[in-house]
């Protein structure tokens, strides 16, 4: 069944215009008044829903049952990235929602190749939470993680709360990361192409981050994380 994030309130026996973005998608597929949906809003669980108007622009549909239904992974990770080049963020972005990610903070590395600011880094934001909620849609969860907008190391340091902290590092004393699982939320740091510089290690340990490793082997920016989140899912 066809699955739309629709942020607005919803409740059974609601009749609902749906939001510009979802109504474009219901149109994509060509679906007719009758057709059954998914809506979910991020606020826990999914409704049917049955399409009973479709227009030029708008699509109208009848909102149905409500299922507490959630499929969010065991463990809460919420994931400081370093800014990767070209699309290899999307994906990023794109693969970690399907794994599960609490939230992401992209952040500005001094190896980042991608430098954000102002307008521009307004556009990335949305485009990569707009990327979040595809995959979100398509792989079943209700929640959306929330894609933060972009800083760097110290920025996110002097506002950061407390709690489990680890870093994917490849310096001698790291942990493997099997052994660190427990079921608090943990916030993960990896760096961009080129990885964290040791300033950024050195500030990131001071900070409290532990080193863990995923392997004798060196993955890519895009893949260490992932690999992460597959082990804490």
């Amino acid at each position: 069944m066809p699955r739309f994030y629709c942020p607005t309130p919803l409740a059974t026996g609601l009749p609902l215009s749906l939001p510009s973005g979802a109504a474009r998608h219901v149109q994509v597929l060509r679906l007719q008044p009758g057709d059954v949906i998914t809506l979910f809003n991020g606020e826990g669980g999914e409704f049917d829903a049955t399409v009973t108007r479709m227009g030029r622009s708008d699509v109208e549909v009848a909102v149905g049952a409500h299922h507490a239904v959630e499929r969010e992974a065991a463990r809460p990770v919420h994931l400081l990235a370093g800014i990767t080049a070209n699309d290899r963020m999307d994906w990023l972005v794109e693969k970690a929602t399907e794994l599960g990610v609490a939230s992401i903070t992209p952040w500005v590395a001094e190896r980042s190749v991608l430098k954000l600011k102002g307008e521009r880094a307004d556009k990335k934001m949305a485009h990569w939470q707009g990327v979040a909620v595809a995959a979100a849609e398509q792989c079943g969860r209700n929640r959306v993680p929330a894609v933060h907008p972009a800083v760097t190391l110290t920025e996110w340091l002097k506002t950061a709360p407390p709690g489990e902290r680890w870093v994917l590092s490849l310096s001698a004393g790291t942990q493997p990361v099997a052994q660190m699982m427990r079921t608090d939320a943990v916030t993960v740091l990896s760096g961009p192409e080129g990885g964290l510089s040791p300033a950024e290690e050195t500030a990131a340990l001071a900070a409290g981050f532990k080193p863990v490793s995923l392997g004798p082997r060196v993955l890519r920016a895009e893949t260490a994380p992932l690999a992460l989140l597959a082990v804490c899912a």
